[in-house]
């Protein structure tokens, strides 16, 4: 992983002592809370429902085994022994006293982490594949691309205040782990004929207010022209998008607006100026950034080591974990393996200290002390010898992290809701909790089959509603709480955003709305078929007539 120069050190400290002095003038009086705010925002800094919320960046979701033992410490020292994973793979303490945020940032600091650019309208957390690097079907490692958009763009002053805020994707591999069609700006590894290494760019794309899916504006832009070009697009939105009303900021607006052609004439005008100039990445800063992220060949390991084969032959449970959450690595006798951060009764991708602390030793253990973070809100170990596959199961199991869910209904991804967001219209984490409750089968599960279920507690949708096979979303009707059910959304090349199937549901019924669902979904399936290719085949209407009965699911809205 990256390891901070001293100008990186230099910059979040000084950052941090800032930042000090402003918390100091804010709490003596001397900083009125209007001046306050955009401060503390861009030090990820939140005012929730109940308490400060801190944002802690984890770029592109890559965490060491020291740095996780210091979030695991913050959670003990300054918060309530826990933290919680985002879909933007950063981490949240919901319990923070204002007066010692500062000791907090300079605690990160000491260990190479901030909370920097976390909020704002500015350029967010940069996120990839959590199987950067290691996964099977990689065309190349897209983490050194992240790190040199991460320094160009943190603090860039032309960009720390846009007109609403911005969040890239990288993605490395032939399958889109990163659900880059969802971000302002998403890069996907392309190889050209000639062997010239470069990314497809999307632009567009987000979910909140009005979702939209990213669309295709460069199918090969050379990777020496990353930045260049990225700062075109971001000129061009810095021109032109809107000021004047933040629900129609988002850059998604202004493609539409302008159209995709329109806007992609603008940026090709813009990068016209630059292209080839002196912006362009040079070979041997390639190199820097590649030799951080190259490991030492792992020791020699086999698939057919005796004890795995073992474990395998006689362990039912550890075959399920296997099947579930170890994934193909591109190195023989490796693999990757995903924790479940969603054990029926804990609040999706919540962690305690002891988790924390139990991770990192793992990690040290058995993935060379690396750990990356989902956007689905779990934790990956990506260099795990399939012989210590058996042992590391037992680890994870005395912690409560080896749920066999990985890609089933009960590995659900849920925001924090109406619990501590002061913006949410409805509690999330008790539907949650009672959909995982209700579903907490393996063998139910793993009949099912893979099923992507996203909730959010409101149209800001966080939990990434929009994208999930099936959708939940929390809507305030009369000052109660219900939720509105979406269908048909999915991630990756095939990006797509899920539609209402019709009028909302108090909490109590969202359990029975899903199972009936499902009892649709098994009776119409093929044999392998999974539940969204299913839905797509035989469309919205008889999931419909289930839930509404078929006179009621004419009339619904679709």
């Amino acid at each position: 992983m990256y390891r901070y120069k001293q100008t990186d050190q230099r910059l979040v400290e000084d950052r941090v002592a800032q930042f000090r002095d402003q918390m100091t003038r804010f709490l003596d009086g001397r900083l009125g809370e209007d001046e306050f705010r955009p401060l503390r925002l861009q030090n990820g800094l939140y005012v929730q429902r109940h308490a400060p919320m801190l944002r802690v960046a984890i770029p592109y979701g890559t965490l060491a085994a020291y740095q996780l033992r210091t979030l695991a410490d913050i959670a003990r020292r300054f918060d309530r022994g826990y933290g919680h994973f985002t879909t933007r793979c950063n981490i949240q303490f919901n319990w923070v006293r204002l007066e010692e945020v500062p000791d907090i940032l300079a605690e990160l600091a000491a260990v190479q982490m901030h909370a920097i650019q976390t909020s704002g309208n500015c350029i967010r957390n940069i996120t990839t594949d959590p199987f950067a690097g290691v996964a099977a079907d990689e065309l190349f490692d897209p983490r050194p691309y992240c790190e040199i958009v991460r320094q160009w763009s943190t603090l860039a002053p032309e960009f720390l205040f846009l007109p609403r805020k911005f969040k890239i994707a990288f993605a490395g591999g032939a399958e889109d782990r990163a659900a880059v069609r969802f971000h302002d700006i998403g890069a996907v590894a392309r190889v050209a004929d000639d062997g010239r290494i470069g990314f497809e760019i999307f632009v567009g794309g987000g979910l909140g207010r009005t979702p939209m899916v990213g669309r295709s504006m460069r199918d090969f832009l050379p990777r020496e022209e990353l930045l260049n070009y990225f700062e075109a697009i971001l000129r061009v939105y810095n021109r032109h998008g809107r000021r004047d009303n933040k629900y129609k900021a988002r850059i998604k607006i202004l493609v539409k607006d302008l159209t995709l052609e329109g806007f992609v004439r603008e940026v090709e005008d813009e990068w016209a100026w630059t292209r080839g100039g002196a912006g362009c990445i040079s070979d041997a800063t390639f190199r820097e950034m590649e030799a951080f992220f190259a490991r030492p060949a792992p020791e020699p390991a086999s698939d057919d080591d005796s004890a795995y084969l073992a474990a395998l032959a006689g362990n039912r449970a550890f075959v399920r974990w296997v099947e579930r959450n170890v994934s193909a690595h591109r190195k023989p006798g490796h693999a990757i393996v995903t924790l479940s951060l969603k054990k029926t009764g804990v609040p999706p991708g919540d962690a305690t200290a002891e988790q924390m602390d139990g991770v990192a030793e793992l990690a040290e253990r058995f993935s060379a002390g690396e750990i990356r973070v989902s956007h689905e809100q779990n934790l990956v170990l990506p260099h795990v010898a399939r012989r210590d596959l058996p042992a590391l199961w037992e680890g994870l199991r005395a912690l409560g992290l080896a749920t066999p869910n990985i890609g089933l209904l009960t590995d659900l991804v849920c925001c924090p809701g109406g619990d501590f967001c002061s913006l949410a219209n409805a509690r999330s984490i008790p539907v949650a909790a009672a959909i995982q409750q209700r579903f907490d089968d393996a063998d139910y599960q793993f009949d099912l089959g893979p099923l992507e279920l996203n909730m959010s507690g409101c149209v800001n949708a966080c939990g990434h509603h929009h994208i999930g096979h099936i959708g939940i979303l929390g809507v305030d009707k009369n000052n109660e709480e219900w939720y509105q059910v979406t269908l048909g959304g999915r991630e990756g090349s095939r990006a797509a955003l899920g539609r209402v199937i019709g009028p909302s549901f108090a909490a109590g019924q969202i359990p029975d709305v899903i199972a009936q669902l499902l009892e649709v979904y098994v009776g119409v399936r093929h044999e392998g078929e999974i539940f969204i290719d299913a839905l797509e085949r035989v469309g919205l209407e008889a999931f419909k007539a289930r839930v509404y009965g078929s006179e009621r699911a004419q009339g619904a809205e679709a």
